[in-house]
């Protein structure tokens, strides 16, 4: 079982298999928010231990349309966690349990800042990822 949680513990939840893949945003909304590792999970992996009444979402304004979840006690970024969909990002630093796994793309470089330095092979899209 793997373990995450916000900051100061109010929102716990389990995922039942480790994240299929990692990537990195470096759009101005992720940046901001701060949720720009995010791991990608299945809705039927998610189990919630506790806290799910204490997330809070920011509803984004066009052209942005993915709502960000937080915790509503400490602010602790959660990325998408209450999303409908079968397979969505959360934030990698809300995982507690040590994973084997890297970062697989970088979006919206061409939006990454003169000061941020990409450190790692994995691919770069100006924009959101394409199947190559």
């Amino acid at each position: 079982m793997i373990e995450g949680s916000c900051c100061c513990g109010a929102v716990r939840f389990e995922l039942a298999n480790p994240p299929s893949m990692m990537g990195m945003c470096h759009c101005s909304r992720c940046r901001k928010v701060g949720a720009s590792a995010m791991v990608f999970i299945k809705k039927d992996d998610l189990t919630w231990v506790s806290g799910r009444d204490n997330v809070a979402v920011y509803a984004p304004e066009a052209p942005y349309k993915y709502a960000r979840c937080f915790c509503k006690t400490c602010g602790t970024s959660l990325g998408e966690i209450l999303s409908e969909e079968d397979s969505f990002p959360i934030s990698a630093h809300t995982l507690d349990t040590p994973l084997e796994i890297t970062n697989t793309f970088h979006e919206f470089v061409a939006e990454k800042p003169t000061w941020s330095q990409i450190g790692d092979d994995a691919k770069q899209f100006d924009g959101h990822p394409t199947a190559s």
